[in-house]
């Protein structure tokens, strides 16, 4: 009875994503067949990101194990259920336009839209920012503004993270009604000069657009998380519906591999690879995991200003920054910043100081003024991204979500990370943490994994041939993959000598590489081909009937 317990577990379990079609094959594949270890289908020998499976609750059980026992605890839910960590991403529809809006240009850059007649201030030291953590407008009960005084040369005050005069609304941000007065913070606020921008009002009739993103930075103020989503390449940005919501889902399922941190998604380890496993998660998850923070580089040194730590050589100060998501949906929340950022010359925006200028740690390239950044805490805040740059340095892809592992001085996705920590198996695909395996082939091998692609057979001691970077055995490849002789016709074996032309092969033999037309032997000789088959002259060709 246990045994068949066991036995219906594993088979359900294995039913997940049964039968979807490969968005990859296409017809080729019968639909998708889990296979016992290799996390591949058995049809196609693709893998479940590529098959049109829909994987959100997974993966955000996936993330949430992730973030479980580490800082960033604000950013899952627990099932009533069973209490299984749930992570709740940031799905929002955001709507822009319409009236009370305007429109803040800044000179040389794209046009950064903020809500009109509200007030921002940037609060200076308080309890919160001793302890190391500046709290945003959002959560000091702030709110934003761009004052008319602007257009002609006035002051306005530009918030730490402003909720721009809105509140959070069903994932969305409502301007505050005319008339109602803003809250201001207990503290003074630091002003920037403005001077350089042109303040226009949007028209009334602007037309509302709406946009869905299945993920969003979780920033209070919902302009500066579409300006990040706009600076992303347009194939990789997560609107809802679009080849970019694909790309994200898929890089989630790629980049944090779910059998790297939880040893019940991994074949057969034994207690003391368990107790290893768990081990090397501890440490990543405190010693290099992390979530990316978006911010205007020019807020962060209002920031730095505002705690008190400005000045030369604060760059790279230690802090125990955080960030916390305050509800479970919508860009509306709150970051806290607790690592300071280099200044030169006094702070950005104070009067008669000069502007600094920013640089991308990864292309070096400067950031244009008004467009967003992403930070990394364990980088150190004297270090920022342009979002498209924010980077795995091994894969060079959009780090999903912003979900980072950071190592000396070098930004990592999950998988990389876990590959430059530990061997990685070929063949299920999971990190190797006993002490026994093979390398062969360039690559790493658990000593039961080493076998055939097609059949499974063990490979140890057996003739093998590598297609695709894949191990296969003799009779696999001679069935599967081996090139047909266009003369006899049979496979033609791994080992044997062939002679080819174009898409075409013949074994090295004279009774196979000969004239179509005369049967002369055409070793060493000049040839012609036509159609798969061989002449020794033009007459021939003539001669023989098609």
């Amino acid at each position: 009875m246990e045994i068949e317990k066991e036995v219906k577990k594993m088979t359900l379990g294995h039913e997940f994503g049964a039968g979807a079609s490969c968005l990859k094959c296409k017809d080729k594949c019968e639909g998708f067949e889990l296979h016992f270890w290799r996390k591949i289908c058995r049809n196609c020998k693709c893998g479940l990101a590529e098959h049109n499976v829909q994987m959100n609750s997974e993966e955000n059980k996936k993330v949430g194990k992730l973030f479980e026992d580490t800082k960033y605890t604000g950013l899952i839910a627990k099932l009533k259920t069973d209490g299984v960590p749930v992570y709740r991403g940031n799905a929002v529809t955001i709507t822009l336009g319409g009236p009370a809006t305007a429109q803040t240009v800044l000179p040389g850059t794209a046009h950064t839209v903020l809500p009109a007649s509200v007030t921002a201030t940037v609060p200076h030291t308080t309890a919160a920012t001793a302890a190391g953590s500046v709290p945003s407008a959002a959560a000091s009960g702030s709110t934003a503004s761009v004052p008319s005084a602007a257009a002609s040369g006035g002051t306005a005050s530009v918030p730490s993270t402003a909720t721009s005069g809105a509140t959070a609304l069903g994932g969305g941000v409502r301007p505050r009604p005319a008339g109602v007065a803003p809250v201001k913070a207990n503290a003074p606020s630091v002003s920037v000069n403005t001077t350089a921008a042109n303040v226009v009002l949007v028209a009334n009739e602007t037309p509302l657009k709406s946009v869905t993103y299945e993920w969003a930075p979780p920033v209070a103020n919902k302009y500066v998380a579409v300006r990040y989503i706009e600076l992303l390449p347009p194939e990789k940005r997560p609107v809802a519906g679009t080849e970019g919501a694909a790309y994200r889902r898929q890089q989630m399922a790629r980049q944090l591999p779910e059998h790297d941190q939880d040893p019940t998604k991994c074949h057969e380890l034994s207690p003391a690879e368990v107790k290893q496993m768990q081990q090397f998660v501890r440490k990543y998850k405190d010693e290099a995991l992390g979530i990316g923070d978006v911010r205007l580089p020019e807020e962060m040194v209002l920031i730095q200003a505002a705690a008190g730590q400005g000045g030369p050589g604060a760059a790279g100060a230690a802090g125990p920054g955080a960030v916390g998501v305050k509800g479970a949906a919508g860009v509306a929340g709150s970051t806290s910043v607790g690592a300071a950022v280099g200044t030169t010359a006094g702070a950005m925006g104070a009067p008669g100081a000069p502007q600094q200028s920013f640089s991308c740690r990864h292309c070096n390239q400067p950031m244009r003024v008004g467009d967003p950044a992403v930070y990394a805490e364990r980088a150190g805040y004297d270090k920022l991204w342009h979002p498209a740059c924010f980077v795995c340095c091994t894969c060079n892809e959009l780090l999903v979500d912003m979900i980072y592992f950071w190592k000396r001085g070098k930004l990592y996705c999950g998988r990389h990370y876990g590959d430059s920590e530990k061997p990685r198996c070929g063949g299920c695909d999971e990190l190797i943490f006993c002490n026994e395996y093979t390398q062969a082939e360039g690559q790493n091998w658990h000593l039961k994994h080493f076998c055939c692609f097609d059949c499974d057979l063990v490979l140890a001691g057996e003739t093998y041939v590598m297609e695709q970077d894949k191990p296969v055995c003799t009779p696999c490849y001679m069935k599967n993959y081996a090139a047909k002789c266009s003369g006899c016709g049979g496979a033609v074996e791994p080992e044997a000598q062939r002679v080819s032309y174009g898409e075409h092969h013949w074994h090295a033999a004279p009774e196979c590489f000969k004239c179509s037309g005369c049967a002369k032997v055409l070793m060493g000789q000049r040839f012609m081909a036509a159609q798969g088959r061989l002449f020794c002259s033009v007459e021939c060709k003539k001669n023989t009937p098609a």
